[in-house]
């Protein structure tokens, strides 16, 4: 299994980091053709307006897109799960419209109000998964048929699911704990 890393900013080096502990073989993207051959792609955390203007400079939107249409399972998280969005409902960024949801960006303020909780993620598990929330977003809007799989404790979404499309407002790369990686794994 090959899985792809969009390699422009933020944490992508975590994610290649918990993919080589399961054993994957996890490569860091930049350019288009890099993207031939993969069983699945990883959209990292990082800042959404620099990771969308960065793939629109290095000509990979189009190509992402294409793959996400034809069936290419796409996990991302936090400024991932942004760019994934259909819509984006405080920013004029452009997103890949690749999961029918609606992100709201830095939804719970600043990073100073970065937090951690424990949340509540059946398909990975009963034991509580640990949600590092840094500058996150949450989802505000699902439609079709996207499922969601996480929601902290006030109902507000921050997990879904749409057919092989994955996003999570938290970062898992930034824990010890594998099972979100291990289902993206099972989804491929």
């Amino acid at each position: 299994m090959k899985i792809g890393v969009l390699a422009l900013q933020g944490a992508f080096i975590e994610h290649i980091a918990i993919l080589h502990q399961l054993g994957v073989e996890a490569i860091p993207l930049r350019l288009p053709q890099q993207f031939d051959g993969l069983d699945g792609l990883i959209i990292p955390g990082g800042e959404s307006t620099s990771i969308g203007k960065l793939m629109q400079d290095y000509d990979l939107v189009s190509k992402i897109e294409s793959l996400g249409k034809n069936g290419l399972p796409i996990f991302g998280t936090c400024a991932g799960m942004i760019l994934i969005a259909s819509h984006i409902s405080d920013s004029d960024i452009k997103p890949l419209g690749l999961m029918d949801i609606t992100v709201r960006r830095n939804a719970f303020g600043r990073q100073q109000e970065s937090f951690e909780a424990e949340l509540s993620v059946l398909v990975v598990g009963e034991k509580p998964f640990p949600g590092v929330f840094i500058r996150a977003p949450v989802i505000e809007e699902a439609n079709g048929k996207v499922e969601i799989l996480a929601k902290l404790n006030n109902g507000t979404g921050v997990a879904a699911r749409e057919g092989k499309i994955l996003v999570s407002a938290f970062h898992p790369e930034l824990t010890h704990d594998l099972r979100f990686h291990r289902y993206f794994l099972d989804i491929i």
